[in-house]
């Protein structure tokens, strides 16, 4: 077990109180005042997520002509399809087009998404061409494309104009699309970089909104405008799911979703997931986002074919949505299996090789097994990153000749940035790759496997420098008394959205173990008494470390979450450990 060194996080320079939002209490709360600004938060106006705050839609760059190249399609009743990619935030991208474009009246319109394990990802050559087999006017890329330099060329050769909307980082040069959005191109002057795929594909259907109003296209058309409001469930999960950064303008999305989803104005299916996964739909909250329904969406894309997943969005009815919300949990609690006994050859593997894991890192990881499945090796890369605090590559079989591997980075070690280094030095390494600075995925020849391993390895050491990654932990302090109360957490809740890049409040103190008791065989549940003797409260360690279930515990220090326990009607105060140290 890697115990991180704490340190509390420096609270900005700017200490002034910041004003609260109506109704809410922030401006009485010291700790949520301190809280934020440690997290870069300056003023007001960054707490404030209605949808008038949204960043202005004209700063996209090509947002002009995607909108002329929709409203050409609608006018001209083109056959559209639109290529979807077999995640959340591809789901939830394209299904937030094929309900929102033909309620703005593009009236031929389906999709695709290619199955990773016959076509790979994106917009490839093979899925360009079984595409074109019926005869679309226009293709409409949802969180992909832009490195698809090869399926663009073909759709051209076929005479398939391509609308590109992505969020991935491009390379140095671009497909030759007609139109491409993305807020990562060179030049693009849109404030938040860090929209989603499905963020991308809102932000389009907004500028195309505004342009319909504007030459009174609804009233000509006798058509009722579209509420955009309405998909903004589609578009918080697709945001949460996909782990990109929660900045201001994310944060109001995800917001704003979050409120429809929690007044049960969302689809029946996200409605269902929330239900299946026991979460309470008035008390949704980002995290329930992310590691619930986040995941179960995401196994069909892993396991089989993402359509499923994209079909359950889209149903009208809880009674259609039933029997896939059935089928996605299954497949989630297959993949779970799986991944489950993926980690465990990896750390085996890892020991092999390295022996003792906490005495001898690494600076990278690349793993890989013949009998790995390659759904699922980015969540493998992912558990070993968490433990290791290292950037993790696990690949898996492709073809009898390729092995594809899916990335995962810690800060300070931009994997993305890494991979284009070594492709730049050594380009008949890596036939393809893309993603961002913590994800990316890529296909290499198996039998060049050894040889990538060294020159990612060299070139995570260069990007380091003499530099060595950082091993803390990052809270926010210690809370007294009056602080670690189940008001405080009620409160804590409230305030989010929290995720990545505005990570939920952490604390870490001293306490006394008063009792502590083993459940499931991996959780372990304790009674502490904070230093001062006057707090006793529960707190729960989930899938606790086996040193942790073994030993009996007195005086430990916590790294832990503060959250609200319901039971049969009672709300109490219970800590979520995060990380626990016992003093000898």
């Amino acid at each position: 077990m890697i115990i991180k060194k704490i340190i509390s996080r420096t609270e900005a320079a700017n200490t002034s109180k910041l004003e609260a939002n109506a109704g809410n209490a922030l401006a009485d709360s010291p700790l949520l005042n301190r809280i934020y600004q440690s997290r870069g938060v300056q003023s007001k106006a960054e707490l404030q997520y209605d949808l008038s705050q949204l960043a202005n839609y004209k700063l996209l760059s090509n947002i002009d002509a995607a909108v002329a190249a929709l409203v050409e399609m609608i006018n001209t009743h083109a056959k559209v399809i639109i290529v979807g990619d077999f995640d959340a935030d591809g789901a939830t991208s394209t299904a937030l087009l094929m309900e929102a474009l033909p309620a703005m009246g593009l009236k031929h319109l389906s999709y695709v998404v290619p199955n990773r394990f016959e076509y790979g990802y994106g917009l490839s050559e093979k899925i360009v061409r079984e595409v074109s087999k019926d005869k679309p006017d226009w293709i409409i890329t949802v969180d992909n494309g832009i490195s698809n330099h090869a399926g663009v060329r073909v759709a051209n050769e076929l005479g398939i104009k391509v609308l590109i909307t992505d969020h991935h980082l491009p390379a140095e040069t671009l497909p030759e699309a007609a139109v491409i959005v993305n807020p990562n191109l060179r030049g693009d002057q849109f404030p938040s970089k860090a929209l989603a795929g499905v963020g991308v594909a809102f932000y389009i259907l907004i500028a195309l909104r505004a342009e319909l109003r504007a030459k009174d296209y609804f009233n000509r058309m006798n058509i009722t405008e579209p509420n955009l409001a309405e998909w903004l469930d589609l578009v918080a999960l697709g945001t949460v799911a996909d782990v990109v950064p929660l900045d201001v303008n994310n944060r109001i999305l995800v917001a704003q979703g979050l409120k429809r989803i929690r007044a049960g104005k969302c689809r029946p299916a996200i409605k269902l997931l929330l239900e299946v996964a026991k979460r309470t739909l008035s008390k949704v909250e980002a995290s329930d986002l992310g590691f619930a329904v986040g995941p179960r969406l995401n196994a069909a894309g892993r396991l089989e074919d993402m359509s499923v997943g994209i079909e359950c969005l889209l149903a009208k009815s809880e009674q259609q949505a039933q029997s896939m919300v059935f089928e996605l949990d299954s497949l989630n609690q297959y993949r779970r299996e799986i991944e489950s006994h993926m980690v465990e050859d990896a750390l085996k593997g890892l020991a092999d090789q390295i022996g003792d894991l906490e005495q001898h890192r690494p600076n990278s990881v690349c793993l890989f097994r013949d009998d790995w499945h390659q759904g699922v090796v980015g969540l493998v890369a992912s558990r070993i990153k968490e433990k290791l605090n290292r950037p993790v590559i696990a690949f898996a079989p492709e073809d009898e000749l390729t092995v594809k591997g899916s990335g995962r980075s810690v800060p300070g070690v931009h994997m993305r940035d890494v991979l284009a280094n070594v492709a730049s030095k050594y380009p008949e390494l890596l036939q393809k790759f893309g993603g961002h600075a913590m994800a990316a995925g890529l296909s290499i020849k198996k039998q060049q496997l050894s040889e990538f391993q060294k020159k990612f390895d060299e070139e995570v050491n260069h990007w380091l420098g003499k530099e060595i990654i950082d091993d803390s932990l990052i809270t926010d302090g210690e809370l007294d008394k009056s602080e670690c109360s189940l008001q405080t957490a009620e409160l804590l809740k409230q305030s989010g959205p929290w995720g990545q890049g505005f990570p939920e409040p952490i604390f870490h103190g001293e306490f006394e173990v008063v009792q502590q008791r083993i459940l499931a065989d991996k959780h372990l549940k304790l009674v502490v008494q904070n230093r001062h003797q006057d707090l006793i409260v529960d707190a729960i360690y989930f899938f606790a470390p086996e040193q942790c279930l073994s030993e009996t515990l007195n005086h430990v220090e916590l790294v832990y979450k503060l959250s609200v326990n319901e039971f049969r009607g009672n709300t109490s105060l219970q800590l979520i450990v995060v990380q626990l140290s016992a003093f000898k």
